[in-house]
């Protein structure tokens, strides 16, 4: 699975693998894709040089990448408190509400939560690319976008790529305007941040806006015959994210969660405010339902949502309570069935790309 892409970043496969798990991203990188690391949970950057040791330990020499949460356009002088202090307090009487009526026990004293959303202000975001420049990091991706100019500046400086997220052409366009180096085409279909088009639709539209640069599909893609369908449509690889949530390797701490993923159907997620207060597609819970509910409170603008249910989403998933637990995924959910290692995964993605160019040369004569 060779594009031109991959051959500029020296690795075997053109399949980009998006995870908060370091452990993940290590084992796709081992085996022949990039993987890239999520960095928006490290609110300490002490934690995230941590794990950037680790990678680089077992990595073997190979490129990785890191993915941040920042906004294009700097915000000065907003704390965090200054955020919490914007939140109404009705919203916060409906989450007690929601837990109680679930049985949702409290934290612990001196528990902090997990859910912690403070990597999405700019101050810690600018923290965890200090520490990732330490590193030789081979690209940078930013889920909001193209990250500020002088980040942009920074990181070719550091010899890193820029990779962007983009919803649909127009995103894209300006994109590419801001200087950054690949887009990711991320389809409706896709866990996460999504816009409305659907990744058969958005991947030549995006091509065609930006080209000549290099375009990654993304988006309901989880076998080898989709990443040829990809490429066919004109991108230069693949970006994965959900599929390795059940992967031997992924740290999810929760049997629960990993029982409701693999029993999941592609028709059992939502793509809901609640979490971020962004569309985001996600397992479909008891919690995105009350959310969703014409008659709740309806779901805050970012950053104020995700600053509201930090410590909720971390005592639903502590407790491991079924009816609310959930996380973000996309519509590939439907063949997540069996647990399996990213080895495997790999095995299984280029023996379907394997196939469906068998079939294409047959269909053209050419086998």
């Amino acid at each position: 699975m060779q594009t031109e892409l991959s051959r500029h970043l020296g690795i075997e496969h053109a399949v980009f693998g998006f995870t908060p798990f370091p452990a993940v991203a290590a084992a796709i990188t081992r085996a022949g894709g990039l993987g890239v690391l999520g960095a928006v949970r490290y609110t300490d950057p002490d934690a995230l040089r941590r794990d950037l040791d680790w990678m680089q330990e077992h990595t073997g020499g190979k490129p990785y990448g890191l993915d941040v949460v920042m906004p294009a356009r700097k915000v000065e002088g907003v704390s965090e408190a200054d955020v919490e202090a914007m939140i109404p307090a009705g919203h916060r009487h409906f989450v007690r509400e929601t837990l109680a009526r679930h049985g949702v026990p409290e934290l612990a004293a001196g528990d902090r939560s997990g859910w912690r959303i403070t990597g999405w202000m700019e101050e810690v975001a600018r923290a965890q690319l200090d520490a990732a420049f330490d590193y030789p990091v081979a690209l940078l991706a930013n889920a909001l976008g193209p990250p500020p100019a002088d980040v942009v500046t920074r990181a070719h400086a550091h010899g890193a790529v820029v990779a962007a997220l983009a919803g649909s052409a127009r995103h894209a366009a300006r994109h590419a305007a801001a200087g950054i180096d690949i887009v990711v085409a991320q389809g409706y279909e896709a866990g996460g941040h999504t816009g409305e088009i659907a990744t058969m639709v958005l991947t030549p539209e995006v091509v065609r806006a930006v080209d000549p640069l290099p375009v990654l599909a993304a988006g309901g893609i989880g076998n080898g015959e989709q990443i040829a369908a990809g490429l066919a449509l004109g991108a230069q690889g693949v970006w994965l994210g959900s599929l390795w949530l059940t992967t031997d390797e992924a740290e999810l701490h929760s049997p629960a969660l990993t029982a409701k993923l693999l029993a999941a159907g592609s028709g059992d997620t939502v793509r809901s405010r609640a979490l971020t207060g962004k569309p985001a597609r996600q397992l479909r819970t008891a919690w995105t339902d009350a959310w969703d509910d014409p008659a709740g409170p309806g779901a805050l603008p970012m950053p104020l949502q995700g600053l509201l249910v930090a410590e909720a989403l971390s005592r639903i998933q502590r407790y491991e309570v079924e009816p609310l637990l959930g996380t973000p995924v996309g519509q590939i959910v439907g063949r997540m069935e069996t647990r399996r290692s990213v080895r495997a995964v790999f095995d299984e993605l280029t023996a379907g790309f394997e196939r469906a160019v068998d079939r294409i040369d047959r269909i053209a004569g050419r086998a």
